[in-house]
């Protein structure tokens, strides 16, 4: 069996279509995929990877949803997962989290996603593609979740870093989507428009010029970093760029803002970030 990276190009996957191993997945919206996807990939609609319960809508689905959700999708011990969406990965990494979270290790993303591929002429396929069902069983790997009640109580401490992926409107309480605004207190703002290069067919920027940014806010692969959004999809990027970067200790925060902006016993704090030398966790 070829031994994929979990970073791949479009080119790379070409050759490699009809490799038995390699279940190829789709997380763009339905309209996308019916109108053009990857030959032999099936199709997830994002949705189906967020339990949808208020208000914090962005936590991961039940056990028995998942379980449903990856035996339609044809996944076996052996399946290689090779992942796109057309958004420039928010819903790929997402996906990516989401297999940690059942335990399933093997899986690539295709950097730029439907978006390098059509840009390339790569061949593409129309219509529905249904996979042939398999009998999925999930227990939850909880090391790459993070719940509210881990990390409260640590907000101080310097070997954790928070990475709000949301934009800096959301970050300063200037936009408020939520019960209230503003930001975890400590937690160092980088959008996660910011890592995508949209003049690249949404490849990922320069991953030595994101370490170094990374680097730059205290977001260091020494320290404990949990990264989150609003409803854990954006910080999907945030989470699989870490990857790709060899972070050793990463999470999600799956109840994202939608949970910590609608409860009353969370702090918050609000403003604009600091300049980079002084935006590094205390």
């Amino acid at each position: 069996m070829k031994d994929w990276p979990l970073l791949i190009q479009a080119r790379d996957l070409v050759t490699d279509l009809d490799d038995p191993n390699l279940l190829i997945v789709d997380v763009c919206s339905q309209d996308n995929f019916l109108r053009h996807h990857i030959p032999g990939a099936v199709h997830i609609n994002p949705s189906e990877l967020q339990r949808g319960e208020k208000p914090a809508v962005g936590k991961l689905p039940e056990k028995a949803a998942l379980e449903s959700l990856f035996s339609r999708i044809g996944l076996t011990p052996d399946s290689h997962v090779v992942c796109y969406d057309d958004e420039g990965g928010g819903w790929a990494g997402r996906l990516i989290w989401t297999l940690d979270a059942i335990d399933h290790q093997l899986y690539s993303y295709v950097d730029g996603g439907l978006h390098a591929w059509l840009a390339e002429g790569h061949p593409v396929e129309s219509g529905e593609h249904q996979a042939s069902p398999t009998r999925v069983s999930v227990e939850i790997n909880t090391t790459p979740i993070a719940e509210i009640e881990d990390f409260i109580h640590l907000l101080d401490n310097a070997q954790l870093a928070i990475w709000d992926a949301r934009s800096p409107q959301e970050y300063s309480g200037e936009k408020v989507v939520a019960a209230r605004g503003g930001h975890i207190p400590g937690a160092v703002n980088l959008d996660w428009l910011e890592l995508m290069d949209k003049n690249n067919h949404l490849r990922f920027k320069d991953l030595n010029e994101l370490q170094q940014r990374l680097n730059e806010l205290g977001i260091t692969p020494d320290k404990t970093v949990i990264t989150h959004c609003q409803t854990h999809h954006r910080s999907g990027l945030s989470y699989l760029l870490m990857k790709i970067l060899g972070y050793p200790n990463i999470k999600g925060y799956h109840g994202s803002w939608g949970e910590w902006g609608n409860r009353e016993d969370t702090p918050i704090e609000t403003g604009e970030q600091a300049s980079s030398g002084s935006a590094n966790m205390p």
